[in-house]
């Protein structure tokens, strides 16, 4: 049974002007096993992977109903890929299955989570 369904739009340029501005920003947004696997990447795919970390987290807090804030932080999802290079939650504030699609262009980056109860 579908639990929650969230979905986000990030523009990659607002991302790239958040680290430019504030370089602790990485800190912020990624856990350690994806800033290792941010840190192994350069240039646009660096900032690729980085806006969709932002943008899946975004994602997931809006299919778990409360958004990012005090009840769930960017540090309590974790999304990394596999060898294929898919996204795999290995970390999140939810017990059943969740399960996640990014794509991107040049401009933006789109993501979805959708979270099923892990009984289905």
């Amino acid at each position: 049974m579908i639990k929650g369904i969230g979905i986000d739009i990030t523009e990659i340029k607002r991302i790239q002007e958040m680290l430019q501005k504030h370089p602790q920003f990485v800190n912020k947004i990624l856990t350690p096993a994806e800033q290792k696997q941010y840190e192994g990447l350069n240039g646009s795919r660096a900032l690729e992977y980085l806006a969709g970390r932002w943008s899946l987290k975004e994602s997931f807090s809006k299919a778990y109903g409360t958004g990012i804030g005090s009840e769930v932080s960017f540090q309590d999802i974790e999304v990394v890929d596999n060898q294929l290079g898919a996204p795999i939650v290995t970390k999140a504030p939810f017990a059943g299955r969740v399960h996640a699609s990014v794509s991107h262009t040049a401009v933006n980056v789109i993501t979805e989570i959708l979270l099923e109860d892990k009984n289905d």
